[in-house]
């Protein structure tokens, strides 16, 4: 029988930490503290995993024994990255440029092997999804920007919340969209010989 490993969330997304127990996971949450404003990159996908990589990194730093999984999205829009929206004026603008559009949601995520208080692998990969945008009225966006949802999430709009009615339909990985790719998390503790299923809280 495997012996039952610690798993930890290097992020405070609620989301992510949703899709997680949703699938029979029980992780501890250790917040990093990297400054995302410093991190840059030529192209959004590689951003990503940069900042998945720094925060997974980070936690990882403080575990003496432990699987860390970072995680960072970013949305692509016409070749411009779109984080969270710095106010409910920026989030209205972007559903104005997006409505009936697509985007690509790229998410970064990391997993750190520690093992003795010591890195012993990193494992990182970029999943990028489609998301084609629905055309919101005025007022179904004003009526969203003001609960708040839209200025807490990369590119404005979720996909597990009151945003899902304005995405018509996503090419990829739905969890991706929402924060962490499951599939991806499965194959990169199965290269460390790992099965989701071993993780699996009992």
């Amino acid at each position: 029988m495997s012996v039952a490993r610690r798993l930890v969330l290097a992020s405070a997304s609620p989301a992510r930490l949703a899709l997680l127990r949703q699938a029979g996971l029980a992780p501890d949450v250790v917040v990093s503290d990297v400054d995302e404003s410093v991190v840059r990159a030529p192209r959004v996908a590689e951003r990503v995993a940069l900042l998945a990589a720094a925060k997974a990194g980070a936690v990882a730093r403080r575990e003496t024994d432990a699987l860390v999984v970072g995680a960072d999205s970013l949305l692509e829009f016409r070749g411009q990255a779109m984080g969270k929206p710095a106010d409910a004026a920026e989030a209205r603008e972007r559903w104005r440029r997006m409505a009936g559009r697509s985007g690509v949601l790229h998410t970064g995520q990391a997993l750190f092997d520690v093992h003795d208080g010591s890195v012993a692998s990193r494992d990182v990969v970029v999943t990028s999804t489609v998301v084609h945008f629905a055309s919101p009225s005025a007022a179904e966006v004003d009526a969203y920007v003001a609960t708040g949802e839209p200025l807490a999430v990369a590119g404005a709009f979720t996909l597990d919340g009151l945003g899902a009615p304005f995405v018509r339909r996503v090419e990829g990985d739905p969890a991706s969209v929402v924060g962490l790719s499951l599939a991806a998390l499965r194959e990169q503790l199965g290269r460390r010989g790992l099965a989701v299923t071993d993780l699996w809280r009992r």
